[in-house]
This record gives structure tokens, C-alpha cells and sequence, in this order.
């Protein structure tokens, strides 16, 4: 019976260690007790010079996780695949994981897919100079003069007919000025 392994592997080689066990259990007619591999990603989009990107992220990086059908071919074949360190579980030995727990870790990659969140990545920090790039106040100059993460604003002090104003503005909206 197929239960669900966590397989330790290289960070940045789990796509690889993936890729690798499925030829390999292919190669040696193993395929029928490797029933699926994935590695848990999920998708945010970024901002990045006023763009939105969307970017795939591993939540677990360095792990793959593996629906076997244990046996001791099996056993080999994945701790001899290039890149992998090992199993979860105690003095070498692999632990399986409950389906509920495999089920959540894939449904949070689903869920992740079907909203991604946004993550903004600012080069900017309080006190820097920058230039607006979008809306009412674009072109202008100002200083960078709060950060609001949770609500991904910026709060800038725009010269405005020759008087310091704030303006609240999006992360994205806002670039370092060179």
C-alpha cells in the first residue's frame, strides 16, 4: 500500500531529485510503487519596478514529498538518486506521514495557486528619495517617510507648490530615485 515520504534533498534540486526518482523507477519497472512526487510550491506575484511578476515559490525548500509503495527496491532506489540526503523519520529510517497531513500540504499549494498573494519586494527604505511612477502625483519627487507592509503603502512627502505634503501611495508606484 502507497503511503506519503518526506525525501531531505539538496536545496535547489528538488525539481531535479523529482525528475530524477521518476526516470530512474521508470528505467528499473519500479514505476508502479511510485505513485506520485511532488515538490510543495506555490505561486506569489511580486512587484518589481512597478510590474507585477508572478513567481513560483517552494514553501518546503529542501524537501520533496513522495506517494511509495515502500519496499526495499524502492528504499534504494531514492536514497541512491543524486542530490537526496534522505528520509524524514528517526535513525535513517523512512516515517510516513498521514494523508490528511499530505493532503494539506498539496491543498495549500492549490490554494496558493488559485489566489496567489502579493509579495513586493521595495528598494527603498524610510528617509530615501524617490520618484513617483503612476497616479495624480506622477513625476514628482519626494521622501520616503513611513512604511506600511500589512497594507503594502507607502507613505511619501511630495513638494507640492512649494509646501512638504504627504501622499500615500502603493508600493508599486514608487521607485528609488537614481
Amino acid at each position: 500500500m502507497a503511503r506519503w515520504y518526506i525525501i531531505h534533498a539538496y536545496s535547489g534540486f528538488e525539481g531535479k531529485v523529482r525528475d530524477s526518482i521518476m526516470a530512474e523507477a521508470t528505467r528499473m519497472g519500479l514505476d508502479r510503487l511510485v505513485e506520485q512526487i511532488e515538490v510543495p510550491t506555490e505561486t506569489i506575484t511580486e512587484a518589481r519596478r512597478g510590474k507585477k511578476i508572478a513567481v513560483e515559490r517552494k514553501f518546503m525548500p529542501g524537501y520533496v514529498l513522495a506517494k511509495l509503495d515502500m519496499t526495499d527496491q524502492v528504499y534504494h532506489l531514492v536514497k541512491n538518486t543524486p542530490k537526496v540526503t534522505g528520509f524524514l523519520g528517526s535513525m535513517g529510517k523512512p516515517q510516513a506521514i498521514s494523508e490528511a497531513e499530505a493532503t494539506r500540504m498539496l491543498n495549500s499549494k492549490e490554494e496558493a495557486a488559485a489566489a496567489p498573494k502579493t509579495k513586493v519586494k521595495v528598494d527603498y527604505e524610510i528617509g530615501d528619495a524617490v520618484k513617483v511612477l503612476e497616479g495624480p502625483f506622477a513625476s514628482f519627487n519626494g521622501t520616503v517617510e513611513a512604511l506600511d507592509f500589512d497594507k503594502s503603502r507607502v507613505s511619501v512627502s511630495v513638494s507640492i507648490f512649494g509646501r512638504a505634503t504627504p501622499v500615500e501611495l502603493n508600493f508599486e508606484q514608487v521607485e528609488r530615485s537614481k
